[in-house]
């Protein structure tokens, strides 16, 4: 990737570092350096999007089509970095880099072929003010980038955040999300096929809720991408 002259003179004046081992990054890198980027831990699911571990969380809740996510996502290793960078230190450009690593990987497979539309999860009004972004926004722009698919933010709102689901079981989970998205205006998307996209997935009860809030909309179909998936 050909490297501009102003990012080149920006890392001079303020260098950049890898998110995951602090190593300053060359002006051709993006969030991780080469050797971190080598070692994720990927999970390849896009290899089988139809019948995959993730995949088979979301099977009987709504009308699902393929499902995929970049790494496996585990707290307190070292790659949970960029999760806690995107969602706690104000980093978006993280989300952004990551959502156009996996959309190379994944349209190299085929994933994105017949979607027609991106639509990030939706986050409350008080979590996009403390954090002054969606998360799962920026990610969909990465990914569109890549495929130049066009974004609705305004399909589904979530209506409220009873407390983090970090600590939470699976039941516990369920309960926290039951009635927690409202369909908003899905007319645009009736029969066609969309890409419901999160930064990390751990029991799918979230976007199962979400899932079925969009399955409302007449004959649409719905695929599930996210960055980093929880393994026990």
């Amino acid at each position: 990737m050909k490297t501009s002259f102003w990012t080149r003179l920006l890392d001079v004046v303020s260098p950049r570092s890898c998110s995951v081992c602090g190593r300053r990054l060359s002006p051709s890198e993006r969030v991780l350096c080469a050797s971190c980027h080598l070692h994720l831990p990927l999970t390849n699911y896009e290899l089988s999007p139809l019948d995959n571990p993730m995949a088979r969380l979301f099977w009987g809740h709504f009308p699902i089509e393929r499902v995929a996510a970049l790494f496996f996502y585990q707290a307190q290793a070292p790659h949970s970095q960029l999760i806690y960078d995107l969602k706690y230190r104000s980093m978006p450009d993280v989300g952004e880099a990551l959502g156009a690593m996996a959309a190379r990987r994944f349209a190299a497979q085929g994933f994105f072929d017949g979607i027609d539309a991106l639509v990030p999860m939706p986050i409350t009004r008080r979590r996009r003010w403390q954090r002054g972004y969606n998360q799962s926004e920026m990610i969909a722009r990465g990914v569109q980038t890549v495929t130049g698919l066009p974004i609705y933010n305004n399909v589904v709102r979530r209506n409220r955040f009873n407390q983090s689901q970090t600590t939470q079981h699976a039941w516990e989970r369920m309960l926290n999300v039951e009635n927690a998205f409202s369909l908003m205006d899905g007319d645009n998307l009736a029969g066609r096929h969309v890409l419901l996209i999160d930064d990390v997935i751990t029991t799918g009860a979230t976007v199962i809720a979400c899932g079925r809030t969009l399955a409302a909309i007449p004959n649409i179909r719905i695929s599930v991408m996210s960055l980093g998936l929880t393994k026990d």
